[in-house]
């Protein structure tokens, strides 16, 4: 399937993770929700939470590969930051759409190390 397709995928599966996660801490009003929710989904963010997952050995080769494809990927100019980190962070969407079709046990595990290690 289409790379772009499959971060599409990752990005709502990614964002819905990460929801669920602040609420589940018990925050109950929605501007901290929102506050909270882009030290995860923002761009700036993933491109950082991709490098760590990458620095910490926690993806295998194939799931760099689909990483890689997903950064590689013909897509449009973001308007708030910059190519290369709108790229990786595209990229991180790419396997997380990946692993929940594919895979949804090895897409929870790396959500879960994800927010369990406050990356």
């Amino acid at each position: 399937m289409n790379n772009l397709v499959m971060a599409y995928l990752g990005d709502a599966v990614y964002e819905l993770y990460i929801r669920e996660y602040l609420i589940n801490k018990g925050i109950s009003k929605v501007k901290l929700l929102q506050e909270e929710s882009i030290k995860y989904v923002s761009a700036v963010s993933q491109r950082r939470i991709l490098e760590n997952l990458i620095d910490n050995n926690i993806l295998s080769n194939e799931e760099i590969e689909i990483v890689n494809r997903g950064r590689n990927a013909s897509s449009h100019a973001s308007k708030s930051t910059d190519i290369i980190t709108y790229k990786k962070a595209t990229g991180l969407e790419c396997l997380i759409g990946n692993l929940y079709k594919d895979n949804k046990e090895r897409c929870m595990q790396i959500l879960a190390y994800i927010v369990g290690n406050n990356i």
